[in-house]
């Protein structure tokens, strides 16, 4: 597998058993995986960092389980990807496996061709979802879609005009920073010339408007221009 150096996966591998340990990192360093194993969910905790793209996880260990251990990582809202490794393979083990927040689940013993393959499929998956996540802005419950071009409110979609999307969308990538009007102008009515300040009060009341009861998450500084408020 050929990787950029900035871009090279880095993998967790859990696992209280040093040969695992020791098979796993062998094999997925050959593919060109960075990896760092740890042998319980205690370590994992202190070594996990938001630059892995993955953790491989066994469940039955001293102290911490691999399924606390998930839970924890859910809890705290680390979207972290997790494929659990172990001997526990009834279909009950497998649900919890998923409730508590897993994405894969491969049996011990496994095969190491079905654990790269696996591997390969959950990174895929997870960037995919990364590129997607990229492309809408999320405040609290209000939800901008870049790729779609619409603003949500919990579940609800509202219908913005054109202009009406694009203003918001300019705010909304740049939060707490104040805009002029004149920046507003340069920027949404590049194309348009002779508007006046005006239109941006105008596009701006409207845009409140729709937004109903999170009105005020667009502010005004007197003299100064626009913000998307999220503090």
């Amino acid at each position: 597998m050929n990787t950029d150096s900035a871009t090279i996966p880095k993998i967790l591998v859990v696992d209280d058993e040093p040969v695992i340990c020791e098979v796993l990192e062998f094999n997925l360093a050959s593919e060109g995986y960075e990896i760092t194993c740890v042998h319980s969910a205690e370590d994992a905790l202190k070594k996990l960092s938001p630059d892995h793209s993955l953790v491989l996880l066994d469940v039955m260990m001293a102290g911490m389980s691999g399924y606390r251990l998930a839970e924890t990582l859910r809890q705290k809202k680390n979207p972290v990807p997790i494929i659990f490794l172990t001997a526990r393979d009834s279909e009950n083990d497998m649900l919890t496996g998923f409730s508590v927040g897993g994405d894969d689940y491969i049996s011990k013993p496994f095969s190491i061709k079905e654990v790269l393959a696996r591997v390969k499929a959950v990174l895929k998956r997870s960037a995919g979802a990364g590129e997607r996540q990229n492309r809408r802005l999320v405040f609290d419950d209000i939800t901008i879609d870049l790729e779609l071009k619409e603003l949500l409110i919990g579940s609800d979609r509202i219908p913005l005009t054109k202009t009406e999307f694009e203003l918001m969308a300019l705010l909304s990538a740049n939060p707490e920073r104040i805009f002029s009007r004149t920046e507003i102008l340069e920027k949404v009515w590049k194309e348009t010339p002779y508007i006046t300040e005006r239109t941006v009060d105008v596009h701006i009341t409207r845009l409140r408007k729709k937004l109903g009861a999170r009105a005020s998450v667009i502010s005004n500084r007197a003299g100064f221009g626009y913000r998307l408020n999220i503090s």
